[in-house]
């Protein structure tokens, strides 16, 4: 692997702090995310953040097609030519945002439930979850490297700080497996913060209909709005329209403690208060 400080040189590019560029200069962290990936000669690929290609070669040539999504178009074009260069024929570049990407649209055009990689930016990597977690019916399976204070968030169990809305988003829905640390000094221009590299299994049978998962989701947000206070509270003065007293019976109908705080509440007892609350509401 050329080293990016040496291919932004040559090419007269420069990292963009306001896209969260920070490229991966070992090849032993890509092969690392590739190889997790289970990326097979069957499987098409979404990339998310192309970069200068260090997760894109490695894994073009393990898969059947590759999409890598690159908002900078510098980079996109950087890509086109190495990538005709290499003669890489199965990769597809998107110079788009990924936030405006519809992954349903690509899996459906590939005819195939896509893998998902990606170094992500730190500050959209939350709204690509959250948007890949509405995908997930057209998503495998993902392996994403995240700032690690947000991995730690993803993975955390309930009675913590970093247990949030996120966590319980997330293992809703998804398996999750700790892949990997990655150190700052293993990327260029050099992050604050270490990364973690993140498996994550998407469950796409669901209990749940996409109205009453709508619902639930808007309650767990609902929740963590203003965590530091007491359940009831918080639900009550949330955009759920509810009254101090409606939120309390929910509560206790769904068998939990009004006093409780969000953070407290397992996946499980937040399905039951959404239910709880869909019986008296309407949504």
């Amino acid at each position: 692997m050329t080293s990016p400080r040496a291919l932004l040189q040559a090419y007269n590019l420069r990292a963009n702090k306001r896209f969260g560029q920070h490229f991966l200069t070992d090849p032993a962290v890509a092969e690392m995310i590739v190889q997790a990936a289970g990326i097979s000669s069957r499987d098409v690929v979404l990339e998310i953040g192309a970069g200068l290609g260090a997760l894109t070669f490695p894994a073009a040539r393990q898969a059947a097609r590759l999409y890598t999504v690159e908002k900078d178009v510098r980079l996109a074009d950087f890509l086109r030519a190495k990538i005709d260069a290499e003669g890489q024929s199965n990769v597809v570049i998107l110079d788009r945002d990924i936030l405006r990407v519809d992954i349903e649209a690509l899996a459906a055009e590939a005819d195939a439930r896509l893998v998902v990689i990606g170094n992500l930016p730190y500050n959209i990597s939350s709204q690509i979850l959250i948007g890949l977690i509405a995908a997930r019916q057209a998503v495998q399976r993902a392996v994403l490297m995240f700032q690690t204070e947000l991995a730690e968030r993803l993975r955390a169990g309930p009675g913590g700080r970093d247990y949030g809305r996120l966590s319980v988003m997330i293992q809703y829905c998804a398996d999750l497996r700790a892949v990997g640390r990655v150190t700052a000094d293993r990327f260029f221009p050099r992050p604050k913060v270490d990364s973690a590299v993140l498996a994550i299994s998407f469950n796409t049978a669901s209990t749940l209909s996409s109205k009453e998962e709508e619902f639930f989701f808007k309650v767990v947000r609902a929740a963590f709005g203003r965590r530091r206070k007491k359940l009831h509270n918080s639900l009550a003065g949330s955009d759920l329209g509810l009254s101090a007293a409606a939120a309390r019976q929910a509560l206790e109908r769904a068998g939990i403690d009004p006093s409780r705080r969000a953070e407290t509440l397992s996946v499980s007892e937040f399905l039951k208060l959404s239910a709880s609350l869909q019986e008296r509401l309407p949504t």
